[in-house]
């Protein structure tokens, strides 16, 4: 009987699942959308039941899609966004946020409220900020467990767990407390290659209590991406997915994480696979990248390195944007045309940014020339702060060259000249790693907002390095069926599981001659534009 694998992603926006074989090739697939709250104060809450339930909902799609049974199903595994859940030792939900609603227990990962608590924790002298690039983000679990335990006491000492989403799902899954190395590692200042936790730090930043546990509430049993948690599916998680009871489940990996090892893998030219040149893009609603080394490498701001974080005895450095599709997203939307287009898209059946990828290639075929499209426009698209190589939350964006035109054709450059931005952040990152003995050969994009040959050409022109995809058409959820099949046993290694399920497709090599020129020169624009808003921003400090 041929054995199949379910990945299960959970990103901002939805829940998604997809059935593949050994060989990594896509049978079916399927997504539900999650519900997401905003409010004042960068609070950004969901609810693990809801995601839950859209979990189940796109499994049993996607199988129903894959025309096979729930005994075909070999292995599964999971991958989530990095954000915090808080629940009961029997799984009911405890509120994390200022509505006092229960339902509303997870801070999602782009959640800022906890910036102070950030900013205090960098001000000391903690050992474990080396392997977070120096400097922790508001976007980590243990500023926001500050957070927590300073503004709702009683949500703190309530909940029995608190989980990165990712694990979340495998408890619920298989009622294992086991925690992936990957999440706990990248999110929450756990030392891998010590295997421990630095109570001392737990203890000087104020959250003494989780090191007098020793840790129980965030995890004791840390185990490699792709092991076999307890005994599988438990029968009531089995009925809710419409799976088998029993059927082998992974420790999970963040979301970006399984891009990562959904593509990396795949051997190039001369059929090797050279890890340690490759950084796996993963350009969403935010921008990852992510770079394996076999030695620890500390570079300022970027977080890492992470031992075993991603591929197992590597060392992981990662990079990358809060907002990336998003900040496209939002860019667009605040031209004067933008209701105008938005309103083609709809007749069109596309979103916004996809109508005017559209618009964009119609008016410059070879995407080697988009660029020129840009015109007077320059973007730097830094609207929910620098992530790397500049670790600075409060970074904003800035917006040049634009003039009085209301029109659509002035709406696509701003968006060319958006997209350009984020190449040119991303290029900033690849030199720093460079400048750090980390060089970057090929970049592996993946990711929704990736998905395009204009967006793939103009990301390797900006960065002057070529961008490789692989046939898949998710990635992500190849990377998270690759984990279920390391836990079914059908391969030996997650290293093994990647060469055996991913290939490249397709190389975009950079442009070259005037094209790359005119991209030098919009890179020191950007970089001008950069420094003028950290400027500017300095005059008003402290008013």
């Amino acid at each position: 009987m041929t054995a199949y694998f379910v990945g299960i992603d959970v990103g901002t926006g939805s829940a998604r699942a997809g059935v593949f074989d050994g060989a990594g090739r896509l049978r079916g697939s399927a997504k539900r959308p999650i519900t997401i709250w905003h409010e004042a104060g960068h609070v950004v809450e969901q609810s693990s039941e809801q995601i839950w339930q859209a979990v189940c909902g796109s499994v049993r799609e996607a199988v129903a899609e894959a025309g096979i049974s729930a005994s075909e199903v070999a292995g599964v595994g999971f991958d989530a966004t990095c954000s915090l859940v808080a629940v009961k030792a029997d799984g009911s939900p405890v509120a994390v946020g200022p509505s006092g609603d229960p339902a509303r227990n997870i801070i999602v990962w782009m959640d800022h409220r906890a910036a102070g608590e950030a900013a205090e924790i960098n001000a000391g002298d903690h050992e474990v900020l080396r392997y977070v690039g120096g400097r922790i983000s508001p976007e980590m679990e243990t500023p926001k467990l500050l957070w927590l335990k300073r503004n709702l006491p009683q949500s703190f000492a309530a909940a029995d767990h608190f989980f990165d989403l990712a694990d979340y799902l495998t408890w619920r899954a298989t009622g294992s407390l086991s925690r992936s190395v990957c999440t706990v590692t990248c999110k929450w200042t756990y030392l891998a290659h010590e295997k421990r936790w630095d109570a001392a730090y737990f203890r000087d930043i104020g959250l003494a209590e989780l090191a007098d546990e020793d840790f129980a509430r965030i995890g004791t049993d840390i185990v490699d991406p792709g092991s076999a948690l307890g005994g599988g599916l438990l029968e009531n998680a089995a009925h809710d997915l419409g799976l088998a009871a029993g059927t082998p489940v992974a420790a999970s990996l963040i979301d970006a994480h399984a891009g990562g090892i959904g593509t990396l893998g795949a051997a190039g030219t001369d059929g090797k696979v050279h890890l340690e040149s490759r950084l796996a893009y993963i350009f969403g609603t935010s921008a990852c990248s992510m770079a394996s080394n076999e030695a620890p490498v500390f570079v300022d701001g970027v977080w890492g390195p992470y031992y075993s974080a991603m591929v197992p005895g590597l060392w992981l450095t990662e990079g990358g944007q809060s907002a990336a599709g998003a900040a496209i997203d939002h860019l667009v939307t605040m031209h004067p045309a933008a209701a105008e287009a938005a309103s083609k898209a709809k007749a069109a059946g596309l979103s916004l940014v996809g109508w005017l990828e559209r618009q964009a290639t119609e008016l410059s075929p070879d995407p080697k020339e988009a660029v020129a499209l840009a015109r007077s426009i320059h973007v730097v698209p830094e609207f929910l702060g620098n992530r790397s190589p500049h670790a600075d939350p409060e970074a904003r964006a800035v917006i040049a060259g634009l003039g009085l035109e209301n029109d659509i054709s002035d709406l696509v450059s701003l968006y060319i000249a958006g997209l350009c931005g984020i190449g040119y952040g991303l290029r900033q990152l690849i030199e720093t790693l460079a400048a750090n003995g980390m060089r970057i050969d090929t970049i592996v994009a993946s990711g929704g907002a990736a998905q395009s040959n204009l967006v793939r050409q103009i990301l390797a022109d900006t960065t002057n390095v070529p961008v490789a995809v692989t046939d898949t058409e998710e990635p992500v959820l190849l990377g998270a069926a690759m984990l279920g099949a390391l836990a079914s046993g059908r391969y030996p290694s997650l290293d093994a599981a990647m060469h055996a399920m991913s290939r490249f497709s397709e190389v975009f090599a950079p442009a070259g001659g005037q094209v790359a020129a005119l991209h030098e020169k919009r890179y020191v624009a950007f970089e001008r534009l950069q420094r003028a808003e950290r400027d500017v921003r300095a005059l008003f400090s402290g008013t």
